[in-house]
Parts: C-alpha cells; sequence; structure tokens
C-alpha cells in the first residue's frame, strides 16, 4: 500500500519526485537559451511547472531534459515534509558543484520552499540565484535578466488576485491523453498542521470562461480528461466585477461536462465541510463526471479533529460518506489519515481504524505526523508522540487500509467497465493501461483491435490485485 501524501489538495506521487520535463512536444524550433526543471511535491506544483514553461517560452527558452545543457536551471519545490526539503538541498549541492565549471550557470528555486527559506538559500547557504514565490512566476524574465547582471533575484510576495488564468501551461512530458487544470490558488482553511496557507496565500478562484476556455483547448488537441486542480476545489466561487455572473464549483463542473461527453473530468481535492449536494447531484448526473471524490478525513477522533482545525465532527463527515452513497452508489471514495498528530491517544487512534472501517476507502494516503516550522501546530501544540508509537499506528492504519483495498478490488472481479486507455502497461508493451469512472487502474491485452491512448473500451474485469484489476476488453466504445 503506497504511503503517498496530501494535504490540503496536495497529493504526493512518489514515483514522479524530481522528475524533469522534457522538451515540448513538437517543438522544431532551435534555441539559444535552455531551461531545465525539476518538481517536487503535487499536482499543483507540476502544474505550475507548467506555467513557468509557457512563461520561459515565450522570452525565448526551451526546455532540456538534461541539466548539464541548460543555462537555467530550476528546482519547484514543496515544504510539506522535511523529506522533500533534504532532497531539494541535497539537489542544489549538486548543481552548484556543476555550477563551478559553468559559472554563467544560473539556478533558482521556486515554489513553497522557496517563500518559507529565501534567507537561507540566497544569503547563508549561497545555495541559488534566484527565489521565486508562487504568485512570483511572471517576474521570472525580470529576475533572470537581474541575477545574469550579477544580482540575486527573489521575489515571494504572495497575491490576492493572480491566479495565471490568462497563460497557457505547456505540456511537458505528458501522455497526452490527461491534463490538470488549475481552477483556484491558495487556501482559507487553517488547518493547524498544514504550511499551505502561508506560502500560497489567500484563496482566489480563477475565471471560469478561461477555465473552460483551456479544458476545450485541451479537448480539441486530443486530451480526453481534465483534472479540475484546487486546494480546495469546492469552495470555488467565481463572480464578475457586476455580478453578473456567479459560478459555484458545481457550475463549474456542468461547464466543463458539458464541453463533450467523451472529456472526462475529475477534480482534487474536496474539503468535508464544503462539499455541497449539489456537487453530488451534477456528478450523478453526467456520465463523464467521473465517480469518485477524495475526501480527506485525517483523524476518526473528533477531540483530535478540533486540535487540527478541520471544522468538523467524526459524526458530521460520516454523514457525508452516507450522503455520497445515497446519491451515487458506485461512487469511490478515498481519504488521507494523520497518525501520532499532537497529544493523540490510543483511543483516538482507535476511532480513526474505525473511521477507515466504516468509509471502506478504496485507498488512503497514509503517514506518521511531522511537525512542519511555519504551522499553527508548530506554534501552539508540542509534537509529543513518540516516534515509535506514530510508526507502530501509521503501521496498523497501513495494513487496516490494504485489507479494504484488497477487498474493494476483489468485488470488481466479473464487472464490465467503460475505461479510457491511458498508456502501456508498465510490465509490458502488448497490453494497455487505463482507469475506469472511478480512477481505478485496469490493464488488459491490446488484442487485434487496433486502439491507441484516448479510446474508450469496455473491459471485463478476471483478476485483482489491492491496486490493480487485470482484464479483457469485451467491446469497443464509439
Amino acid at each position: 500500500m503506497s504511503t503517498m501524501l496530501e494535504l490540503q489538495g496536495k497529493v504526493i506521487h512518489e514515483e514522479r519526485q524530481g522528475e524533469a520535463y522534457a522538451p515540448f512536444e513538437l517543438d522544431s524550433n532551435e534555441y539559444k537559451k535552455k531551461f531545465y526543471i525539476e518538481s517536487y511535491g503535487c499536482s499543483m506544483n507540476f502544474n505550475d511547472s507548467e506555467i513557468v514553461a509557457s512563461i520561459l517560452n515565450k522570452e525565448g527558452f526551451g526546455a532540456t531534459k538534461f541539466m548539464e545543457e541548460a543555462n537555467l536551471v530550476l528546482l519547484n519545490t514543496c515544504s510539506i515534509r522535511d523529506k522533500a526539503e533534504q532532497t531539494v538541498r541535497n539537489r542544489l549541492n549538486i548543481f552548484r558543484s556543476f555550477k563551478k565549471e559553468r559559472p554563467d550557470m544560473l539556478i533558482g528555486v521556486l515554489g513553497c520552499m522557496a517563500e518559507r527559506l529565501k534567507g537561507k538559500l540566497l544569503e547563508e547557504e549561497k545555495l541559488v540565484d534566484m527565489v521565486i514565490g508562487p504568485d512570483a512566476y511572471r517576474s521570472l524574465p525580470n529576475l533572470i535578466a537581474e541575477a545574469e547582471g550579477g544580482q540575486k533575484g527573489v521575489n515571494v510576495l504572495l497575491s490576492r488576485e493572480e491566479t495565471y488564468s490568462d497563460i497557457a501551461p505547456v505540456r511537458l512530458d505528458s501522455n497526452g491523453v490527461s491534463a490538470f487544470v488549475s481552477i483556484m490558488r491558495g487556501c482559507n482553511n487553517m488547518c493547524t498542521f498544514c504550511v499551505v496557507p502561508f506560502t500560497r496565500g489567500r484563496e482566489r478562484s480563477r475565471d471560469a470562461k478561461s477555465i473552460i476556455a483551456e479544458a476545450q483547448d485541451l479537448f480539441d488537441r486530443g486530451y480526453k480528461e481534465v483534472t479540475l486542480l484546487g486546494q480546495n476545489v469546492d469552495s470555488y466561487y467565481y463572480t464578475t466585477h457586476d455580478s453578473e455572473e456567479e459560478v459555484t464549483f458545481a457550475k463549474l463542473l456542468e461547464m466543463v461536462a458539458q464541453i463533450d461527453p467523451k472529456l472526462r473530468v475529475r477534480f482534487s481535492t474536496s474539503h468535508p465541510k464544503d462539499i455541497t449536494d449539489d456537487v453530488l447531484f451534477t456528478m450523478a448526473k453526467y456520465h463523464n463526471i467521473c465517480k469518485a471524490i477524495h475526501l480527506p478525513v485525517q483523524s476518526g477522533s473528533t477531540r483530535i479533529l478540533q486540535l487540527m482545525n478541520r471544522t468538523y465532527t467524526r459524526e458530521w463527515y460520516m454523514k457525508k460518506v452516507e450522503r455520497i452513497r445515497e446519491i451515487m452508489p458506485e461512487c469511490a471514495i478515498t481519504s488521507d489519515i494523520i497518525t501520532g498528530f499532537c497529544t493523540e491517544t490510543e483511543e483516538d487512534h482507535q476511532y480513526t481504524l474505525d473511521m477507515i472501517n466504516f468509509g471502506k476507502y478504496d485507498l488512503s494516503y497514509m503517514y506518521s505526523y511531522s511537525e512542519r516550522p511555519g504551522t499553527l501546530a508548530q506554534r501552539r501544540y508540542a509534537d509529543d508522540v513518540p516516534e515509535e508509537v506514530k510508526k507502530r499506528r501509521l503501521t496498523e492504519v497501513i495494513d487496516v487500509q490494504r485489507a479494504w483495498s484488497a477487498k474493494n478490488y476483489e468485488q470488481e472481479i466479473g464487472k464490465t467497465f467503460e475505461v479510457l486507455i491511458e498508456a502501456d502497461s508498465r510490465r509490458s508493451d502488448k497490453d494497455w493501461s487505463g482507469r475506469n469512472t472511478q480512477g481505478k487502474v485496469i490493464v488488459f491485452p491490446k488484442g487485434d483491435y487496433n486502439l491507441q491512448k484516448g479510446d474508450y473500451v469496455l473491459v471485463k474485469v478476471n483478476k485483482a490485485t489491492s491496486g490493480t484489476l487485470m482484464g479483457e476488453i469485451v467491446e469497443v466504445v464509439g
């Protein structure tokens, strides 16, 4: 069972950490200057790297996947956990040693870690030439010019307006089938364990028309799935200055779904306090809105939830799960769980285990609590649960979740699902890999169907593991 991390919409995919983007697809231009980006953290960070790529491309920079070719080396960083920060520091030291041979190469840090550690990175440790926060990417050209002139460039100002709605992200290293579309930035939920409000600023929603235009453009270019991204998508709310147009998240979902029935729509992440019946009924109404909701619980104990400032109780969360299943019985629910938060007792821990059994989650992103500098929890509470207790509780949480994942996947044997083909199977190029509406990965032989990525097929499931379904094509969907 994976122990990926998600905090307020920040899903951490371990296999993508440090991923370097490849050159632009089908780009025949010759570039005198090249940039190299490694991304760490969540889907929001990877989406931000695509925005940065677009800005740099307009400045005459071409992408490279080889750091030694680059005039500009950037690390897009995350401050969610200590491991990520240490990894980034190690990479910066490698880059600095390489720069001794290439003094003209500029090194910059982007994102959440940039905002939090700007002084140390620039002045104390002298690891970088530029530090750029999540709301300051438009200033990159000026900061590059300053750095080329020998000045240290820094802009970590947070904004109440910036959404980058007018910048079309450059899709780098994409499968050409699915893409992320950012619908909002920042977060107003002051969860005590989370650093996001301090590194990404206050919540603001992007112009709905620009979101629809981006999704339409993706579909026109052959993409078949978009994932709407935000720290808390359910609180999306856009209104024009004259208030003539008001768009809630339910309305936005419907607008994207209406682009074309063949365009699948996913979203991440929902806050239990904000997901409404309107959203659930909209999901149920449209076949192409995927029946999967990521609903982080974090803890099964009301007392711990209050310390986390999650603003709901154990019972309230359970009623929300029941409501989802009442409106959409087939909907998959996944969650996030923190073990060993400040003052957590064995009774609190048992409440969490009970919640997993109640939720019957297909998947949970689980980890033990790690105090992060700058959070409200770090200021208010003692990190007083011993590390060995945290790890033991995490193991117990993983074991319970693993059992439910195996059971949920096993229950799909014999069923037939519509699957969007995304790529070759990792194990064999003779098999396709795709997902059903619940987000479960299904692997199946290509056969003689002459299909390609982006096609829809009906697949009957014959076997299952705790994380993958295996089946065979029974029909090609026209």
